[in-house]
C-alpha cells in the first residue's frame, strides 16, 4: 500500500484537460461531417450514434491522460524514496560508527569515575566511622549522666507526689466526713423541723377545736397553712439529704385526696382547679412521695403564672398507671431551661453540686421520681404556658376500695361519756358538754393510730361517735404486749404509746376542768354554733371567689364567744411530745377528718387545713436517734 499523494503531486485539471478537449473537438468535427454526408432521413440516427462514440472516445482519452500523469508522478516519488533510503542508510552507518566511539569513551570514563568514587567512599566511611564512635561515646556518657539525674529527680518528685497524694487523700477523707456530717446535720435539722411542724400542726388543730371566734379561727387557719408550707420545705431538705421525706400511710390514699393534699402545701392553692374522676389510689408507702412531688409541680406552676391565672390539674387512667397533668398559662420555658428541668426531674444525678440553692423543687421531684418510679415530662400547654405530665406507675397503685385489715377496738375505760346523738346533722350545733363528760381532742384521739384519713379535711367539728371509736382503737393499740409473747421476755414498745399517754393525761385534765366549771347553757351553744356556721360559709365563699385564704369576718354579734376551755386548767396541760427535743418515742399525728360529707373536685379544697401529717418524720418519730433527737 503506497502512501497518499501530496496535494502538489496529484494530476490537476489543467494538465488533464488539453487531451480530452482536443479529442472532443476532433470528434465533433467528424460527427458533423458524417451527419452532413448522410441522407436526410438517417441524420438523426447517425448523429446520435456518432455523438455517443465521440463521448466514449473523449472519456477514454481523459482516462488515459489521467493514468499517464499518475504513472509519471508515481515514478518520481519512487525515485525520491529510493534516494531517501540511500541517504538514511549512509546516515545510519555514520551514527553507528560515532556511537561505537562514544561508547568506548564513556566506558573508560565510567571506569575512572568508579575508581575515584570508591576511593572517596572508603575515606568517607572511615571518617564517619571514627566520628560516630566518638559521638556514641559522648552520647553514652551524657545519657548515663542524664539518666542518673532524672532518676534522682524522679525519686524526689515521686516522694513529693506521694506525700501530696497522701495529703489529698486525707483531705478527701476529711471532706467526705465533713460532707457526711453536713448531710447528717442537715437531715437531723430537717427531721427536727419536721417534728416541730408536726407538733405545731397538732397544736393548731387542737386550738381550732377549742376556739370559736371567727377572727381567731381565721388566724389559726393562716398559721396552719404557713406551717404546712414550712413542713414541705423541711421535707424537701430531707429528700435532698437522702432522709425520709414524710410519713408512711397504713392504707392506700385516694387520688382525689392526693391532689387535695398537694394543694394544701402551696401558697397559691386557691388558683388550682382539679379535674379528676379517677378511682385509683396510691399505696400507703408511696402516697407521701407522690403528694410531695405533685405539690412541687403545682407550686412551680402557680409561681410562674400570672396571679389571676388558674392552674388546672387533670387525672387520667392509662394502662401504664395514672397520668397527672398540670397545665398553666404562665411563662413558656426556653430550650435550655426545658432541658435543664427535664434533666432535674429525671433523677439521673443524685449529687447536690448542681443545686442553685434557690430552686430545689425540681431536684426534689427528681429524687422522688427515682425512688418511686415516677416519670415526669414537659410539653407546651394548650393554655399558653407549660404542661407537666407525671406518670404514677401501676406498681404503687391499688384499687381505692381495697378493704383494710380489721383492728381490735376496746372501749374507753374512764371516764364514761354522756349519751350522744346517733344521727348528728352536718350543720347542726354541737351538743353542750355536761359535767363529767370526757372531752377528747382530735389530735389525742388519733395520736397513736396509723390509719389513713382524708389528707385534706375541712374545718368542722369532728363527729363524737367517730372520735370515741378512734380513741378506743388508740387505747387498744397502745396496750403493751405480754412479755411471754416476745423473745426472751423483752417488752415491746408500741408505736405512738407515749403520745397517746400524754394525750390521755391532757384529756383527763380537760375533763377535770370541764367538771369544775358550770355547763354552758343552750343559748350560748346555739350562739357559738351560729357564729361558727357563718364563719365557715364566709370561708367557702372566699374560696369560690378566689380571695386570699383569710376571709373577712362574718356577721358580728353582740355576744362574746364563750371559750371552750378556761385558762386555769390549760396551765397544767402536758406539752406535746413531738415538740420536745428528747428522744421520747412518739406516735404519728395524722390530720383530722373534720367533715364527714363527700368531697368533690368542684369545691376548692380549703388547703390551709388540708395537710396530711406533715412528713415521713411522723413515722420515724418512733425510732429515737442515736443522739436523742428524732431524725428522718
Amino acid at each position: 500500500m503506497t502512501a497518499p499523494m501530496l496535494p502538489g503531486e496529484r494530476p490537476t485539471f489543467r494538465t488533464l484537460a488539453p487531451a480530452p478537449l482536443l479529442t472532443a473537438v476532433l470528434a465533433g468535427l467528424a460527427v458533423a461531417g458524417a451527419v452532413s454526408v448522410a441522407p436526410r432521413s438517417q441524420r438523426l440516427a447517425v448523429a446520435c450514434a456518432a455523438g455517443a462514440g465521440a463521448l466514449l472516445l473523449c472519456a477514454a482519452v481523459a482516462a488515459a491522460a489521467h493514468a499517464y500523469q499518475t504513472a509519471r508522478v508515481t515514478r518520481r516519488r519512487l525515485e525520491a524514496v529510493t534516494l531517501d533510503a540511500g541517504r538514511l542508510l549512509q546516515e545510519r552507518a555514520r551514527l553507528s560508527t560515532e556511537l561505537d566511539r562514544e561508547r568506548v569513551q564513556l566506558t573508560e570514563e565510567l571506569t575512572h569515575e568508579r575508581a575515584r568514587l570508591t576511593a572517596e567512599l572508603t575515606q568517607e566511611r572511615a571518617r564517619l566511622t571514627s566520628e560516630f564512635a566518638q559521638e556514641r561515646l559522648r552520647l553514652t556518657t551524657s545519657f548515663a549522666e542524664e539518666r542518673s539525674r532524672l532518676t534522682e529527680e524522679s525519686t524526689l518528685e515521686r516522694a513529693r507526689l506521694t506525700a501530696e497524694n497522701k495529703q489529698l487523700a486525707e483531705q478527701a477523707r476529711r471532706d467526705s466526713h465533713e460532707r457526711a456530717a453536713a448531710l447528717s446535720a442537715t437531715a437531723n435539722a430537717a427531721g427536727r423541723m419536721q417534728a416541730l411542724a408536726t407538733g405545731m400542726l397538732a397544736d393548731l388543730r387542737a386550738m381550732e377545736e377549742r376556739h370559736s371566734d371567727e377572727d381567731v379561727l381565721a388566724d389559726l387557719l393562716h398559721l396552719d397553712h404557713r406551717t404546712a408550707q414550712a413542713g414541705r420545705l423541711a421535707d424537701s431538705v430531707a429528700v435532698l439529704t437522702g432522709a425520709r421525706s414524710g410519713r408512711r400511710w397504713a392504707r392506700p390514699i385516694a387520688m382525689e385526696s392526693i391532689l387535695r393534699g398537694a394543694m394544701g402545701r402551696i401558697s397559691g392553692y386557691q388558683r388550682v382547679r382539679t379535674h379528676s374522676t379517677s378511682d385509683a389510689a396510691v399505696a400507703g408507702h408511696a402516697a407521701e412521695g407522690v403528694m410531695h412531688a405533685l405539690a412541687e409541680l403545682l407550686d412551680n406552676a402557680a409561681n410562674f403564672s400570672p396571679p389571676t391565672a388558674e392552674v388546672h390539674v387533670y387525672v387520667e387512667e392509662v394502662p401504664a398507671g395514672v397520668i397527672v397533668s398540670v397545665e398553666d398559662s404562665g411563662l413558656v420555658m426556653g430550650d435550655i431551661q426545658l432541658r435543664r428541668a427535664e434533666r432535674a426531674v429525671s433523677g439521673d444525678s443524685a449529687e447536690l453540686g448542681g443545686l442553685t440553692g434557690t430552686r430545689l423543687g425540681l431536684a426534689v421531684v427528681g429524687r422522688l421520681a427515682r425512688k418511686y418510679g415516677l416519670k415526669v415530662s414537659y410539653r407546651p400547654s394548650a393554655r399558653g404556658g407549660t404542661g407537666v405530665l407525671m406518670l404514677v406507675p401501676q406498681d404503687i397503685l391499688v384499687p381505692q376500695d381495697t378493704p383494710a385489715a380489721p383492728q381490735e377496738v376496746v372501749a374507753l375505760p374512764e371516764p364514761p361519756a354522756a349519751p350522744l346523738n346517733e344521727n348528728p346533722e352536718p350543720e347542726a350545733a354541737p351538743e353542750p358538754l355536761v359535767p363529767g363528760q370526757l372531752r377528747v381532742s382530735y389530735a389525742s384521739a388519733r395520736a397513736g393510730s396509723d390509719l389513713d384519713p382524708d389528707p385534706v379535711p375541712t374545718h368542722e367539728s369532728p363527729d363524737r361517735d367517730a372520735l370515741s371509736d378512734v380513741l378506743s382503737e388508740v387505747l387498744a393499740e397502745s396496750r403493751p404486749e405480754a412479755p411471754g409473747d416476745l423473745p426472751e421476755g423483752l417488752p415491746k414498745r408500741r408505736r405512738g404509746q407515749a403520745l397517746a399517754a400524754a394525750e390521755r393525761s391532757r384529756a383527763r385534765a380537760e375533763a377535770t376542768a370541764a367538771v369544775s366549771r358550770p355547763a354552758p347553757t343552750a343559748d350560748d351553744t346555739l350562739a357559738r354554733a351560729a357564729r361558727f356556721n357563718s364563719f365557715r360559709q364566709a370561708v367557702r365563699g372566699a374560696m369560690t371567689e378566689q380571695l386570699p385564704p383569710v376571709p373577712e369576718s362574718g356577721p358580728k354579734t353582740t355576744e362574746q364567744p364563750m371559750p371552750v376551755r378556761e385558762s386555769g386548767p390549760d396551765t397544767t396541760e402536758q406539752p406535746m411530745p413531738v415538740r420536745e427535743s428528747s428522744a421520747t418515742p412518739t406516735g404519728k399525728l395524722p390530720p383530722p377528718v373534720w367533715e364527714s360529707g363527700p368531697k368533690t373536685s368542684e369545691q376548692p379544697a380549703p388547703v390551709p387545713e388540708s395537710e396530711p401529717e406533715r412528713s415521713e418524720h411522723a413515722t420515724s418519730l418512733t425510732h429515737p436517734h442515736a443522739e436523742g433527737n428524732p431524725t428522718s
